[in-house]
């Protein structure tokens, strides 16, 4: 099979593997026709073309990630790999986060999410500190250039410390303006609850769905995911409610970090874990790591806790590396969090899931779904996962897009730092 040359207006991918829970039916993987007509995925008809088993599935949704720090390690490096090393190298970098700079690096991240088959995002933007005033306009300009490519999301991100500021009102105005969704990092301090309870009632006033970034650490001690979703339970709060990492359940005695997820699926939170991230930053010390940093995500599903994961960071200091591809993020999160050798379904994480704790748009491999797919000639799971799938086909609305990746060498003039 020519990968290059697939048909245009009407064909017929026959012959194509794809995941059962995403048609429908029973089981891991099955062999179907699918039928390409005006964008949309319909009944076999028009050229076929024998795709010999290759594998299909609908472009990605990547619902934790951060354009605006990406890319900039060339200036800003991790001085010892650690989470403090990054938090104060990004503090020190934000001098150089003009609009031009911004829009420069948020755009090639954008470019390189393109070119593997992500559709929907949504990135944190660091808000506290005035940088309100200069992300969010930026984050708005690149939604409107990006339009029927990639859709876009922004949730504000400071610390929890930030509520009672004289800007955090402001910062939740600024992200209500945008369309935005309300995030806070949570951490233990002494009044948690009482911020967590302002931080609910200012979402709840502008009617804004909120995003956390919760209980990044290994510190046992560290529960804030207990008391959000102990808030949401006492609030009766009704938007969606999204937590991150939450790493120190991993370290937690077990009867209580299960008491814990049986709150949180009470409350109906819907978590995002980020294993590439948390496996560079957590238990990084002078010796060899013992400890992932992955949160409990089959213990989650038992209870029927929607988890998803995504990219998180870029080419910055909390995380080295990464190319925005969530086919990198799908392989590396099945053998960090052994997705394999259990449940069939764990795909939804990486499309439905995180498509509806964010409200975008459902994708489907369904007729009538618009075929926004991508195409690898894996033809199984572990052919799929013993490769990187650079040769993949991404389709949007039915036709194959330029998959050039941006140079690096394109950013070169944002290195000389202020």
């Amino acid at each position: 099979m020519d990968f290059t040359s697939l048909p245009h207006g009407a064909f017929t991918l026959a012959n194509v593997t794809v995941p059962a829970c995403l048609v429908g039916q029973e089981g891991d993987l099955v062999r179907i026709d699918m039928g390409i007509e005006a964008g949309h995925i319909a009944p076999p008809g028009g050229v076929a073309v024998d795709m010999r088993g290759a594998m299909v599935l609908p472009c990605f949704t990547d619902m934790h990630t951060h354009l605006d720090k990406g890319h900039i390690w060339p200036r800003a490096s991790n001085p010892d790999g650690t989470f403090m090393g990054a938090l104060t190298t990004v503090r020190a970098d934000h001098v150089n986060w003009s609009e031009d700079d911004l829009k420069a690096r948020m755009g090639f991240s954008l470019q390189c999410a393109w070119a593997h088959g992500t559709k929907q995002i949504r990135t944190h933007l660091d808000s506290a500190d005035g940088q309100y005033l200069r992300s969010w306009p930026v984050f708005s300009d690149l939604r409107e250039t990006w339009t029927g490519r990639i859709e876009l999301q922004a949730a504000s991100l400071v610390s929890c410390e930030a509520y009672g500021t004289e800007e955090y009102p402001e910062i939740a105005r600024t992200v209500a303006e945008h369309g935005g969704v309300l995030g806070m990092v949570t951490y233990p301090v002494p009044d948690i609850k009482e911020r967590l309870l302002g931080h609910f009632a200012t979402a709840d006033a502008h009617g804004l769905d909120v995003d956390f970034h919760t209980d990044e650490t290994m510190d046992a001690s560290s529960e804030t995911l207990r008391m959000i979703a102990e808030t949401v339970l006492e609030t009766g709060y009704q938007g969606r409610v999204v937590v991150g990492h939450c790493c120190s359940l991993s370290t937690q005695d077990e009867a209580r970090a299960l008491d814990t997820l049986d709150l949180c699926a009470r409350a109906g939170l819907h978590v995002v874990s980020l294993p590439m991230c948390n496996l560079y930053l957590q238990d990084r010390g002078t010796g060899t790591p013992r400890r992932r940093g992955v949160t409990l995500v089959h213990e989650m599903r038992a209870r029927g806790i929607p988890v998803s994961f995504a990219s998180d960071n870029t080419r910055d200091p909390f995380y080295a590396y990464g190319d925005m591809d969530m086919v990198e993020v799908l392989r590396e999160a099945t053998r960090i969090a052994h997705l394999d050798h259990c449940e069939t379904d764990w795909i939804k994480s990486f499309t439905l899931a995180p498509e509806a704790a964010c409200g975008f748009g459902v994708s489907s491999l369904e007729t009538g779904a618009p075929a926004d797919l991508v195409i690898f000639r894996a033809r199984d799971w572990t052919e799929f996962f013993a490769r990187p799938q650079s040769d993949r086909i991404v389709l949007r609305g039915g036709e194959a897009i330029d998959r050039k990746l941006p140079d690096y060498s394109d950013l070169d003039n944002l290195w000389k730092t202020s």
